[in-house]
């Protein structure tokens, strides 16, 4: 009996250590941009004004996170209502067609200290393909706020893709350079089990 008790007791304690937790991202701090070159002379910076990330890990230290995140296309932001209103026409996003982009990690592996190398889906246009990126992950750690104590996380991502890859507009190069640089910054939020189950 004795040992029956040990092994649940057991089997409770690993069932908490992996146990999944989830991380909303607070978007006030976080921010889903890119930057092409224009003209082979000066960078263009973006970036989407809604969209929705989490992370979802089973280890205390995110060292297994999983990314998921969905940007709303149809609110691309370049501080140029004319190149926006392009950017969503069927010449590059066509907007109508494929209003949102996502992508969904596959594997997170330690590189060194906070770094990792980050891989994963990426649906843009239609297309889906395999995208490798950095990541540098700070934290978890808690924090003391008015509303209380909060567990935070910081992931920042970047890494370079081909527009060609996804369809994304025929210009040329010359033009608009065909390497795209992704750049993304994040402060997540922990969610109590109640909240993540409604979420």
């Amino acid at each position: 009996m004795k040992t029956t008790l040990l092994s649940f007791a057991a089997l409770l304690s690993l069932s908490a250590t992996y146990a999944q937790t989830t991380w909303k991202a607070d978007k006030a701090h976080s921010r889903v941009g890119f930057t092409v070159t224009h003209l082979m002379l000066s960078e263009v910076d973006g970036n989407f004004k809604t969209f929705d990330a989490k992370l979802t890990a089973t280890k205390p230290d995110l060292s297994d996170l999983v990314v998921d995140l969905t940007a709303d296309v149809n609110t691309i932001n370049t501080e140029s209502d004319y190149r926006d209103n392009d950017l969503k026409s069927e010449k590059f996003f066509d907007v109508a067609k494929f209003p949102s982009l996502t992508f969904k990690s596959t594997s997170f592996q330690k590189v060194e200290g906070k770094k990792y190398k980050l891989m994963g889906n990426l649906t843009m246009h239609g297309v889906t393909k395999p995208i490798a990126l950095d990541a540098v992950l700070t934290g978890p750690v808690v924090m003391e706020n008015p509303r209380g104590k909060q567990e935070k996380a910081g992931l920042k991502i970047s890494g370079t893709i081909k527009r060609s890859d996804f369809a994304v507009g025929t210009i040329p190069v010359a033009v608009v350079s065909d390497e795209v640089e992704l750049k993304a910054n994040g402060e997540f939020v922990k969610q109590d089990a109640a909240m993540a189950e409604k979420k």
